[in-house]
């Protein structure tokens, strides 16, 4: 955690509901896939089931409920995923130098983290 608070001013963090999770892997999601771990778009279940097949894990919904609850196989799906490209956020950024707290856009947003990654998909 001491590593989250040396980043927290210069990143936006915070819990992302069901809604957002599905939208971003729907949207925006890639897996790291074969011995070069190549980045394959997730447009097909065969895709996830071959490599997390082991873990329990065999479509899209599996995966997403498996990074929403935090379940027995979340470190082998956040390791297939890749991280997500996002673009800078509609409307812009308020005031990237200050905390969130204090008006800006970094820091922990808690559950307003929704309306930004909404925002920037």
């Amino acid at each position: 955690i001491n590593m989250l608070r040396k980043a927290e001013p210069y990143i936006a963090y915070g819990y992302p509901n069901l809604k957002t999770v599905r939208e971003l892997i729907y949207k925006r999601g890639y897996g790291k896939v074969g011995p070069g771990k190549d980045r394959i778009p997730l447009n097909d279940n065969a895709t996830i089931e071959e490599a997390l097949g082991k873990s329990g894990i065999i479509c899209t919904e599996d995966l997403i409920h498996e990074i929403v609850s935090v379940g027995p196989g979340f470190k082998h799906a956040s390791n297939f995923l890749w991280p997500f490209k996002l673009s800078n956020p509609h409307g812009g950024f308020k005031q990237i130098t200050k905390h969130f707290i204090e008006g800006g856009d970094n820091g922990n947003r808690e559950h307003e983290i929704n309306d930004l990654i909404r925002r920037m998909c």
